[in-house]
């Protein structure tokens, strides 16, 4: 494993443990090169890989990026992102070895800011999944406890922060597929508002609510890597024409006399983490914040809104996986797109569109209005 010797120190720190905001520190004072740290982890993959199976690509030699935020650092990214260096599979068969003939958005944002693709990670076939086991490449574990999973979608992301074989690593979240895999594995996801980042370039499940978002070691790290994703894309409508903040510059921001309003503290089957909701918003009010419990619609009609909308776009969404163009034919789709394809397929047909899709965009609507008027009275929930 490549070490560092700190000047005027004897203490030894392993590279690919270290937190992109340190990384970028050492490299910009010339204690340390990137190609180091990339070595680092490179050899942190080898090591621990062929266990976890976090990685389905990954380069066996350090490479240079451009001058940067990123500094040339180590980043493993999502395999339903197109990266131009790589394979992108969404982990299923019927995309084995294709390469595409461009590249996402956020790839030539974190190639212009220095960023090097270290590797792609595996996850739940074409997202479709919260414990990364429907990959077609074989299922991730958790780096923390492998007689457990990693989560999912983004499960493979997830687990290479925890394993410390990248710095940082991109995923997507459609419903939970970055903040849950985080919080299994014990690291840092933030699932950035809809269209904050571009989704041009990435495999799409559900169009109308997929996000890509930073997993890291820290916050401040997530920061980092969200100023470098975030900003509007000519090429994605749904993008914000806004002017991102510096996501960085708020982290030190006070919170007091921020309003908090707590949603769903007495949802049956939270008992056991009810306190630590109650010890969280503790947290807020020692630091100045109003915390309010507030009541909010009941969040099972969500479930099955979800379901039926998500079924319905994937159904929509898959059916350019044809094989004529590129890519295998269709009998590579696993059961689980099969499935989705199936429910959404019926979900939309003529005669029951109205039944089920119309009646869900309707609830949604009321989920969005009812949030409306609760972000009136809460800066956030």
């Amino acid at each position: 494993m490549v070490t560092l010797l700190s000047r005027g120190s004897s203490i030894m720190t392993d590279l690919n443990k270290l937190t992109l905001k340190k990384a970028q520190k050492l490299v910009s004072e010339k204690q340390v090169k990137a190609s180091e740290i990339q070595q680092a982890c490179i050899n942190q993959i080898k090591a621990v890989n062929g266990d976890l199976n976090m990685f389905l690509s990954h380069l066996e030699d350090p490479a240079s990026g451009q001058e940067g935020a990123l500094a040339s650092l180590p980043i493993a990214v999502k395999d339903n992102v197109c990266t131009l260096d790589f394979p992108t599979t969404a982990s299923s068969k019927l995309l084995e070895g294709y390469r595409p003939p461009y590249e996402a958005t956020i790839m030539k944002k974190v190639k212009n800011a220095g960023g090097v693709v270290l590797g792609k990670t595996n996850l739940d076939a074409w997202a479709h999944g919260s414990s990364t086991e429907t990959s077609a490449f074989g299922r991730t574990l958790n780096p923390r406890n492998s007689d457990f999973l990693p989560g999912g979608s983004s499960g493979g992301s997830a687990a290479a922060v925890a394993s410390d074989t990248c710095v940082v690593a991109i995923g997507t979240e459609t419903a939970g597929s970055i903040r849950q895999p985080s919080a299994w594995c014990g690291v840092v996801g933030l699932k950035p508002t809809y269209g904050r980042v571009s989704r041009y370039g990435i495999a799409a499940m559900a169009s109308s609510t997929d996000s890509p978002g930073p997993i890291a070691k820290t916050v401040e790290d997530a920061a980092m890597l969200l100023d470098v994703m975030a900003g509007h894309d000519p090429f994605d409508a749904t993008s914000n024409p806004d002017k991102p903040p510096s996501f960085v510059k708020s982290i030190d921001k006070k919170v007091s006399d921020l309003r908090v309003g707590v949603l769903y503290q007495d949802l049956e089957g939270l008992e056991l983490v009810r306190p630590h909701i109650d010890k969280a918003a503790g947290i807020f009010e020692s630091l100045g914040a109003n915390v309010e419990y507030a009541e909010a619609m009941d969040p099972h009609y969500a479930i099955s809104v979800y379901t039926i909308v998500q079924r319905a776009e994937v159904s929509s969404n898959l059916a350019r996986y044809t094989g004529i163009r590129y890519g295998n034919d269709r009998s590579f789709f696993g059961d689980e797109a099969k499935r989705r394809i199936m429910l959404g397929t019926h979900a939309l047909r003529k005669g029951y569109a109205d039944k089920y899709y119309l009646t869900a965009q309707k609830v949604r609507a009321k989920f969005a209005l009812d949030y409306d008027e609760l972000f009136k009275k809460y800066d956030v929930l």
